[in-house]
């Protein structure tokens, strides 16, 4: 029975190990094909996880290292499995630490009271039911006292370390799903909307978030992306999450076109929809990062007060040539099925879908894919938060630092952070180190703007 036991044992120890090592190893490796690349998005996010798995394993080779040298072989690789699953928690000061700067930089040093009383402000504005001028009171005795300020419904650390084990909580909020706003050729496009919980009869309005997912302008649905929307609704906001035409069927400007529609139709539908127009974000990921800012740096009869953007494309046609390494989407090709050529056919349909060329100097408008309609002059734009992971090796973040320099030549207010440690689309593991992070200054940001 003994020998069975330690052999048992013996097979926990290689399998933990194994496991463990090959999903670390993702950390610093990048993911050579699409379908690889999830090993490549996950393995820093869920690093905490990882630390536990490598350090047991270690342990249990520890313990067996007297068995030969497959153990002595198995502890040496744990340990330094181990060495790479600390990456991300190492680098996190450092990172955290940029971006606090960046945020003060951009938004000013009182920007936190700032955003913990527009937080604030929407707890109360839900929460007053009955008793709206009681709540009136305390905001305005809360506001002149900072001291005295409750802790708004913000996350309190940039980093918490039980949600990266437990996930992040979620409260109750209302969804209403399906919403048809058009259906340009037929093809039906609609929104999901994300209220604050009710709690009461009456209609309010509420600051507004309208989200626009990714998927290489090919894929996805207006539900992707629910945890953080129902986040959001959860802290006071709208949050409306839209639709859009898909290439290569449809080809750019459709996909711009279908957003200008759903914020028109946002517009028309404010009160029923609960969106308070006088404040109200855009943000995307991605390809919906790309359309957002596009969307947000011309013109627009809706005042749109900020966008965020995550690890968007900004200048279609420098990605084009100057590709990532290993690059496992193929980007020439996926631009190439959204604008329908290379940027040598194409060349002003490229600067027209780039919004690099929005920022700080006159642009052509698209008018048709052949035919430009006409210029503005986009500078300074609205306020702009870019969040870029170092390794993305869809998006590059150099990209984005480029259009964060050239938000900031314009006077534009604009906040860059980079996580070193980051893939593309991070933030799929909600409760990641990555996505932590983000979300902790994408909210502050938000209440920022839109207070």
């Amino acid at each position: 029975m003994p020998n069975l036991l330690n052999a048992l044992l013996g097979g926990l120890t290689l399998l933990i190990s194994g496991v463990a090592c090959f999903l670390t190893a993702w950390i610093i490796v990048p993911a050579p094909t699409f379908a690889l690349l999830p090993l490549g998005v996950g393995a820093p996010e869920v690093s905490p996880w990882l630390i536990v798995a490598n350090a047991i394993a270690a342990l249990l080779a520890l313990r067996s290292v007297r068995k030969g040298w497959l153990f002595r072989l198995v502890l040496v690789f744990s340990f330094f499995s181990l060495i790479i699953s600390t990456l991300p928690l190492s680098q996190f000061a450092a990172a955290n630490q940029q971006a606090a700067k960046s945020m003060e930089t951009a938004l000013g040093a009182d920007y936190l009271s700032v955003s913990r009383l527009s937080a604030l402000l929407r707890l109360q504005t839900a929460l007053a039911q009955a008793s709206k001028q009681k709540a009136s009171e305390q905001i305005t005795s809360i506001a002149g006292d900072d001291a005295s300020m409750p802790e708004p419904p913000m996350r309190a650390k940039p980093f918490i370390l039980m949600d990266a084990f437990r996930g992040i909580p979620e409260q109750p909020v209302r969804i209403t799903a399906g919403i048809q706003f058009a259906a340009p050729d037929g093809v039906p496009l609609t929104l999901t909307v994300y209220h604050p919980p009710q709690v009461d009869k009456q209609l309010a309005l509420y600051p507004t978030i309208v989200v626009i997912y990714g998927g290489a302008w090919q894929r996805g649905s207006p539900n992707d992306d629910a945890p953080f929307s129902r986040y959001m609704a959860a802290r006071g906001y709208t949050v409306v999450a839209i639709d859009y035409r898909h290439a290569p069927q449809y080809r750019f400007p459709a996909q711009l076109d279908d957003v200008k529609t759903a914020l028109t139709y946002i517009q028309q539908h404010a009160t029923e929809l609960e969106v308070d127009l006088e404040r109200l974000a855009l943000m995307g990921r991605s390809a919906g990062a790309h359309l957002a800012m596009l969307a947000a740096y011309q013109p627009s009869r809706i005042p749109i007060r900020a966008v965020v953007n995550y690890y968007g494309p900004v200048d279609l046609a420098k990605g084009y040539y100057d590709l990532p390494s290993p690059d496992p989407i193929n980007s020439r090709a996926v631009l190439n099925a959204l604008l329908g050529g290379t940027p040598e056919q194409f060349p002003e349909l490229y600067r027209q879908a780039s919004p690099y060329n929005y920022v700080g100097q006159p642009m052509l408008t698209y008018g048709s894919r052949d035919r430009p309609s006409g210029s503005v002059t986009a500078s300074p734009v609205v306020p702009s938060l870019l969040i870029y992971g170092g390794r993305d090796h869809l998006v590059q973040a150099k990209f984005g630092r480029a259009l964060y320099e050239r938000l900031k030549a314009t006077g534009t207010r604009a906040v860059w952070i980079e996580i070193p440690w980051a893939e593309h689309v991070f933030d799929k593991v909600f409760n990641g180190v990555s996505n932590q992070l983000a979300l902790y200054y994408t909210e502050r940001f938000l209440a920022w703007a839109l207070k």
